[in-house]
């Protein structure tokens, strides 16, 4: 370019910086006009006198709001007999499920081989009366008997009757209490650390000054121990309130140990015992995580851990009070930033350098974590079409014009169409570089079919899509590339919906349904509900994904011998999502790779006759196959959950 032009084109930048500058003046003075107007019908008495009808105006709106995300009629009966499950499980596991006498008098009297020694550590500082009595009555109480209690007392003055209860409660313990006034209060990290200096047991445990224990606790944990060689352990919980322990809030039946998880959403949190090898030397809590110390420990502590083992029981009982996290993250908001710090080091020592943390609609403390994606590697897209031009016409379209990733090829494997409309449309594919489309000769088989479109594939990396699905997410392909990436994952799964907008996929549970052999979790869900316990809103490790939307690595498709071709139709994405568990891969599913999925319209659902037949023949084989695996349970669900519904109701 000439100087000239570099001239001409800065004037032309000037006089548009110009515009835009005049442009904001304009929209500032606008936004002044209409703040003054605002204020004044604030200021007008008919406002002031209409607030209590906008309360009842906006209560209607949430109301028909929530209705509407029920879906219809159904969906509205679904969710008041899902409440009505929920309630007749508060009753179940409140204190109905504490032992009786003569369970108490067996677990007491039990004598495992090792008798650990569990030193429970309880940070206080200003706790209420009534609240400190009932949390050391809990640990009073326990069945096993082999445990101390790690009192570091950081109360003021005015709450000097801690330091009495405490001592009063020390003198019937048999020594089992230990007790250290602090001279000044050092934050729960602080007396936490404090307490740890006081413990001599081999295991340490974690417990709130306002909470509660189950009496079986420790029995349950020792148990573990002694029978799995656990260094980690974790139970269920709840939170209540008012004092009373059946008046719960939440019931929060957690996974096994699930590092995606973890990441995303400190959902092992209560109540966490750990053999103290465990802390090599570190601080049990770091101060610069106060508010999510407990995050940054498990992430540290797990992490090291040989087996970490989750007891699927009630066990933990969180008060919620005004002041307690339990109660809203906006009672401690520093908490956000904590816990985005403690992940983020975490992801550091995992060898993530770049990514971005972010909460997600669920929860502040609840995150979406996008991973860096590591050069532009090609995806070949494998598509199993016979007929059905439309729906195919539907797919490949939202693929070519939704997809922001650009390095992709599809690839149609065409088995037995028939219509001139499809042969037409195949005409139409040639003139796009991006696709092909290659032929399998024989009776449909799904296996067979991907399997030699994975032949026919020049990508790193194979997305398996079904030719009844449409793109929502611009990024879809961005999202499950990043999972796919990762050493540790071998398959990454989407989240469908149906036409209306309901669930059709969130990640694959085994043994769900009536088969017995693998469902679909959140299944029939509205597209706006969080899911059970923010499920819906963050990225997991499931046992296995959709076929309908996967995507894998090249070479681990083949490393574990591609799709099962003994499994024609159906179960042969989990059966091969359980050979990739089986080598040692996670498999993820992501909710932030959105498509929709009209299942089956290309060759029906497997709901009667030859199809029912065929569908039973395959089930069976795959109960036989995965016989070991089923009967262990799903690691990822939970075995208090009915295994008759998709709606993680209880089991009661």
């Amino acid at each position: 370019m000439e100087i000239t032009d570099y001239k001409e084109a800065y004037e032309k930048e000037h006089i548009k910086c110009a515009d835009l500058a005049s442009r904001v003046a304009e929209l500032d003075e606008k936004n002044d006009e209409l703040t003054f107007k605002l204020n004044r019908i604030k200021n007008h008495p008919l406002w002031k006198m209409s607030a209590p009808l906008r309360k009842v105006m906006h209560y209607v709106i949430r109301q028909r709001d929530r209705l509407r995300n029920c879906g219809n009629l159904r969906g509205i009966w679904a969710k008041i007999k899902y409440k009505q499950r929920e309630r007749e499980a508060m009753e179940h596991y409140g204190t109905a499920s504490f032992p009786d006498e003569a369970r108490r008098k067996a677990e007491q009297e039990t004598v495992f081989p090792h008798m650990v020694k569990i030193s429970i550590l309880v940070p206080l500082w200003n706790n209420r009366r009534e609240f400190q009595t009932q949390m050391l009555d809990s640990v009073m109480n326990q069945t096993y008997g082999n445990w101390e209690l790690c009192l570091a007392d950081g109360s003021d003055e005015e709450h000097s009757y801690m330091g009495e209860i405490c001592r009063e409660y020390a003198a019937r313990a048999g020594g089992r209490i230990v007790y250290k006034k602090l001279d000044k209060n050092g934050g729960i990290s602080g007396n936490t650390n404090e307490c740890l200096k006081l413990a001599t047991g081999e295991y340490i445990g974690l417990f709130d000054q306002d909470d509660i224990l189950h009496p079986s606790v420790l029995y349950e944990y020792v148990k573990a121990i002694n029978e799995q060689g656990a260094d980690y352990l974790y139970c269920d919980e709840t939170t209540f309130k008012n004092n009373d322990i059946n008046k719960m809030l939440t019931m929060h039946f957690k996974p096994d140990y699930a590092v995606d998880n973890l990441r995303a959403n400190n959902y092992i949190c209560h109540f966490s015992v750990f053999h103290r090898h465990l802390l090599d030397g570190d601080e049990l809590f770091r101060t610069k995580y106060d508010g999510s110390q407990d995050h940054d420990m498990i992430l540290r502590l797990t992490d090291r851990a040989r087996n970490i083992v989750h007891v699927p029981k009630l066990m933990y009982y969180w008060r919620s009070h005004a002041g307690s996290v339990a109660s809203g993250i906006e009672a401690k908001p520093y908490a956000m930033e904590a816990a985005k710090g403690a992940v983020a080091e975490h992801l550091r020592k995992h060898g993530y350098e770049h990514f971005r943390i972010t909460s997600t609609r669920a929860f502040e403390t609840i995150f979406k974590i996008s991973y860096q994606i590591i050069g532009n590697p090609m995806i070949s897209i494998i598509i199993a079409n016979k007929d059905h031009a439309s729906d195919l016409r539907r797919c490949i379209t939202s693929v070519l014009e939704r997809s922001t990733y650009d390095n992709y090829e599809i690839i149609v494997v065409e088995n037995n169409s028939e219509t001139e409309e499809i042969k037409n449309y195949y005409e139409e594919l040639k003139e796009n570089e991006r696709v092909r489309v290659v032929t399998y000769q024989g009776k449909f088989n799904y296996s067979a079919v991907n399997n030699m479109g994975a032949r026919e594939a020049k990508g790193e990396y194979l997305l398996l899509l079904n030719n009844d699905t449409q793109v929502i997410t611009v990024n879809w392909m961005e999202e499950l590339l990043m999972y796919a990436q990762r050493e540790d994952v071998g398959a990454a799964g989407a989240k469908l919906y149906y036409e209306n907008k309901t669930i059709q996929h969130a990640g694959v549970v085994l043994a769900l349904g009536a088969h017995r052999t693998a469902g679909h979790s959140h299944y029939g869900q509205h597209r706006e509900n969080f899911g059970y316990m923010g499920r819906l809103c963050y990225a997991q490790d499931v046992s296995a994904v959709t076929g309908a939307c996967l995507m894998v690595a090249k070479d681990l498709f083949w490393k574990v011998g591609g799709l099962e071709e003994s499994f024609a139709v159906s179960l042969n994405d989990v059966d091969f999502c359980l050979k990739l568990r089986e080598a040692g891969y996670l498999n993820v599913f992501t909710p932030f790779a959105e498509l929709y999925h009209f299942e089956s319209v290309s060759r029906g659902l497997d709901d009667r006759g030859e199809k029912a037949q065929r569908y039973e023949e395959e089930s069976e084989r795959f109960r036989v196959k995965w016989k070991e695996v089923l009967d262990k349970g799903d690691p990822y669900y939970n075995p208090n959950f009915s295994l008759d519904r998709s709606d993680f109701s209880l089991k009661v």
